[in-house]
């Protein structure tokens, strides 16, 4: 995972590069929209504040670090980003191998906080600082 300032939002795909978006993803077969993937910043600094655990945003192995919104509010829901219009899915549940990859045990700590699933209803360039609006 890298940190880039702007990526492309593909409807019907996913994030340019993305390993979803290629079609190589562990579940890329499976049914239930991967096209993004979010994850609040609130999370990360609530593991290094109740668990002395530093998890960067490059780690978290989702697509979107956000700040100042609840995620799980976006569910069911229509929002932008910048020029991109999402819908908010599901929840995502915690994958046991963050703890291999980040070489950190965070999954039990990420149950019921492990961010979002959301589809592209209309792509476009995402920005890091871009506003996230309900429609």
């Amino acid at each position: 995972m890298v940190a880039n300032e702007s990526a492309q939002a593909i409807e019907g795909e996913g994030i340019a590069g993305d390993r979803y978006a290629m079609g190589k993803g562990k579940y890329s077969r499976s049914p239930g929209g991967r096209e993004v993937t979010l994850f609040e910043n609130e999370t990360i600094l609530a593991l290094k504040q109740e668990h002395g655990i530093e998890l960067r945003p490059q780690e978290h192995r989702r697509n979107l670090t956000t700040e100042g919104i609840r995620l799980d509010d976006l569910i069911g829901k229509t929002f932008k980003i910048g020029d991109v219009i999402l819908e908010g899915l599901r929840s995502c549940r915690p994958c046991r191998y963050l703890n291999v990859m980040s070489k950190k045990q965070v999954f039990t700590h990420l149950t019921d906080r492990s961010g979002i699933y959301a589809r592209i209803v209309s792509g476009g360039t995402l920005r890091c600082g871009d506003e996230i609006d309900i429609i």
